[in-house]
């Protein structure tokens, strides 16, 4: 049992490690379409999900949130609208507050219980096991991106599209293009990692 728990808190901090590789260094980022970059954060996440279970899946995505957090409270990538990750920059006067912690760490949480769930529900089915393992890894990672562009809409969205020097009425247009542009290859990206990494781990660890 103890050598259990220590192979277990091994490979967390494995993957948690990776992580923080792939948060806070350009390695984290893969070109998309057009300017638009493919982020890898989720990814770590879906494997603790499929490899360690739930409550590793969700600590994990905790995780990817502080980290996220960090990076737009200290070096925000744009700093036109950290306010919707970050209580603590502000933005002509607005502050993110409480709404953008739920922003910043919900959808990460998400990810890791999402991708879990519907492994769990798909794995033993019909559609077999290499479906469900790329299955939940692709809506695994939309639920980061519809979560936190939701949140942003939901929460910020007259701010958002002012801080982008937009029309509040294209900011849904925007939104959706963000899901289809970047969104849609970071999901396969998922997909692609539950089916070539995830399953292969789980396979050698049995």
């Amino acid at each position: 049992m103890q050598h259990s728990k220590i192979q277990y808190f091994t490979r967390f901090c494995i993957i948690l490690t990776i992580e923080a590789i792939v948060c806070f260094t350009p390695l984290g980022s893969l070109p998309a379409i057009g300017p638009i970059v493919a982020t890898l954060g989720m990814l770590p996440v879906i494997i603790a999900a499929h490899t360690m279970g739930l409550r590793a899946g969700a600590a994990m995505g905790f995780f990817a949130g502080l980290f996220s957090f960090c990076v737009w409270t200290f070096m925000p990538p744009n700093p036109l609208s950290a306010f919707v990750f970050t209580p603590f920059v502000e933005v002509a006067g607005i502050s993110g507050g409480f709404r953008s912690l739920l922003i910043c760490f919900v959808p990460r949480v998400l990810v890791g219980v999402v991708a879990w769930v519907v492994y769990k529900l798909t794995y033993k089915s019909f559609i077999g096991d290499k479906v469900a393992y790329a299955l939940s890894g692709f809506l695994g990672s939309m639920a980061n991106t519809i979560f936190v562009m939701g949140g942003i809409y939901l929460f910020f969205g007259r701010a958002y599209a002012s801080a982008l020097g937009i029309g509040y009425k294209l900011l849904l247009g925007l939104i959706g293009t963000t899901v289809l542009t970047s969104g849609i290859p970071e999901a396969v990206l998922g997909a692609v990692v539950g089916l070539f990494v995830s399953r292969p781990l789980n396979k050698y660890f049995q």
